[in-house]
């Protein structure tokens, strides 16, 4: 395969952002071949490669709309003017030659944020400005004959693609997150006694994880609702400007001495493997990397119909999928997962779907589609 120069589009890179992850992992996977990589972004807080060229593209921005418009017409501006061979965007950016849809259809979105809102606010939500802006901004990308493909990090996503865009089967190709299961793996029972005392979680105790930030999208007023009535643990990792509102709701509901908040954590690894499971009763979430960490750690995953990681549970042997909001088929689910995951066979299930998951082969189906695309 011949050289050539590639340019990824991301605004900004957060080290706890799922979509900026993919980017790091992609880089990092495709820096073992002959290509010229470069990075276009407002501001690039993680690791630097001497190969890799950052070109960070900050124009001034007044609120949310000005923000996106903005990044958008300087970074497009900036590859015409650079000529890069290919283009993979993962912001709506018309004009990109390849797009990582990793944040879904932005209608299916507001469809199931309107679930939890009253009428007169899901109305008003599909009349604001910004929406509209992002809205309008996906249906000029794909109308786009500059794109010709699509990265989706799940099949539900490449149907919603599909049905809201008309855009063509042949040119969306799902290509799953990699994670490292030789970092995260289930620990040894006198490590996780050990993550557990120093915790403050009782060895006995039955954990589940919610890891995410973003309380309201990822589903942590259900969760909580659903394991109230239950005896087990929720290890919240993630923050939230309203957090104070979801430590009243446990309070309310007699659960928030099970109700454990962390706050962000630069290492997850530690929380993964002192829990029993991952509840992650997500609104809308098209294949969030907590899924494969978590289950790499050797836990079932209850997730919802909403998420595109449901695809990798299979009900009742590594996980179950319920829908968002109905409370008793979460609470059902969590009492179905094992009281101690340790060497359990939903917990081996969970692990051994992942496995396919790895950095070589992402790095590999990135590599022939982009082949595909620059001859």
């Amino acid at each position: 395969m011949k050289k050539f120069r590639l340019a990824l589009v991301r605004q900004k890179y957060r080290p706890d952002g799922g979509a900026e992850r993919f980017v790091s992992r992609a880089l990092e996977a495709l820096d073992q071949h002959d290509l010229a990589l470069n990075v276009i972004t407002r501001e690039w807080q993680g690791p630097v490669k001497p190969a890799w060229q950052i070109h960070i593209c900050n124009p001034p921005k007044w609120g949310r709309i000005s923000r996106e418009r903005g990044f958008a017409n300087a970074a497009r501006a900036l590859w015409q003017a650079q000529q890069f061979d290919l283009v993979q965007s993962h912001e709506r950016i018309a004009g990109c030659d390849l797009y990582r849809a990793g944040d879904g259809v932005h209608r299916r979105w507001l469809e199931e944020r309107s679930r939890i809102l009253p009428g007169w606010k899901a109305k008003l939500l599909w009349y604001d400005r910004y929406h509209r802006y992002v809205m309008n901004a996906e249906q000029e990308m794909y109308g786009d004959p500059a794109l010709r493909a699509v990265i989706c990090n799940a099949a539900m996503v490449k149907q919603e693609i599909m049905a809201n865009f008309g855009f063509p089967e042949h040119k969306i190709h799902v290509i799953y997150n990699a994670i490292d299961h030789q970092r995260f793996a289930p620990p040894d029972p006198q490590q996780r006694l050990a993550l557990r005392s120093r915790l403050g979680i009782a060895a006995r105790a039955t954990c589940l994880i919610f890891v995410g930030s973003g309380f309201e999208r990822k589903g942590l007023d259900a969760a909580i609702r659903a394991l109230a009535p239950t005896d087990r643990h929720l290890l919240v990792v993630g923050k939230d400007k309203d957090q104070s509102r979801y430590q009243a709701l446990a309070r309310t509901l007699g659960c928030d001495q099970r109700v454990h908040f962390f706050g962000i954590q630069q290492e997850t690894l530690p929380f993964y493997q002192a829990s029993d499971g991952l509840l992650l009763p997500t609104l809308y979430d098209p294949f969030p990397n907590v899924i494969l960490e978590a289950m790499a750690c050797g836990l079932p995953v209850i997730t919802t119909t909403g998420c595109g990681g449901a695809e990798f549970i299979d009900a009742g042997r590594n996980g179950y999928v319920c829908d968002a909001l109905d409370i008793p088929a979460l609470t059902q689910a969590i009492m179905a997962l094992p009281s101690d995951i340790s060497d359990s066979e939903p917990g081996r299930c969970a692990r051994a779907r992942i496995m396919e998951c790895t950095a070589e082969n992402l790095s590999a189906q990135l590599i022939a589609l982009y082949q595909q695309l620059v001859e």
